[in-house]
């Protein structure tokens, strides 16, 4: 058969993305944070993901080796076209390549898009809420915490206190109870914090976001809502999103 088709006229409008799009880079077995980007990813936006490769284990040393895949994974997605942003969805990833490392990959892969990272966005919403003296709790090994917790520290927040559940796989974290989440966070606060970090994008911490800031009455940051939250302000959206804390309420 021979095809031959009219001349349409052919209309076009903005498309499902015709408010932003925002490139995620995730580790190998991360399962949490898709998920959740995608179930709360206002409309109009686009949320795409690939993979950088790294070992099993959650370790420093495991997690430094992401560095020499960064670009190229930032540049696979949308290589015909471009993310408006492109962040790196790893706080503890960022920490143990470098702040400055991480989203210079970044730029390299997706040279058009503005490039960020989980622990970035983490201090944005901390400063966003006003925190300045916070508890923390994360699943990572010690090593790991202290680490991080050294990185926060370095951006001029006072760390109070900082518990960490010494889990070394993803596929671990994933599984940590949402009831348990809970009693974590509120038996690590202190009166004097100014706010809650659960660092990690592994962990449902931001399902249990709303149910701790009810119990201890002052705002509570996890990765993957200050990620959501910053990602999508850089984007110039600026949706107040129900169910997420104080962060997305009022900022």
């Amino acid at each position: 058969m021979r095809v031959v088709s009219k001349d349409w006229p052919v209309k076009f409008d903005g498309g499902r993305n015709y408010r932003a799009k925002i490139g995620y880079v995730v580790i190998p077995n991360e399962m949490t944070i898709e998920a959740e980007m995608i179930e709360h990813c206002p409309k109009g936006v686009g949320m795409y993901f690939t993979r950088v490769m790294m070992p099993r284990e959650i370790s420093t040393e495991s997690l430094a080796q992401c560095a020499g895949g960064l670009a190229e994974a930032a540049s696979k997605i949308l290589p015909d076209d471009h993310v408006d942003v492109i962040c790196y969805a790893c706080t503890s990833g960022t920490v143990a390549m470098g702040e400055d490392r991480t989203l210079s990959e970044l730029k390299k892969g997706a040279p058009y898009a503005r490039p960020t990272a989980l622990a970035t966005s983490v201090v944005n919403a901390l400063r966003a809420v006003n925190a300045h003296k916070i508890v923390a709790g994360c699943p990572y090994i010690d090593e790991l915490a202290s680490n991080v917790a050294t990185f926060f520290e370095g951006k001029g927040f006072e760390i109070l206190d900082w518990q960490g559940l010494k889990l070394d796989y993803d596929t671990d974290m994933i599984r940590v109870t949402t009831d348990f989440i809970v009693e974590f966070a509120t038996s690590i606060d202190r009166p004097d914090a100014d706010a809650i970090l659960l660092s990690c994008g592994a962990p449902r911490f931001l399902e249990c976001v709303e149910k701790i800031e009810k119990i201890v009455k002052k705002p509570v940051i996890c990765s993957n809502q200050a990620m959501l939250w910053n990602t999508l302000r850089m984007a110039g959206v600026d949706d107040k999103i129900d169910g997420l804390g104080v962060l997305f309420r009022e900022h």
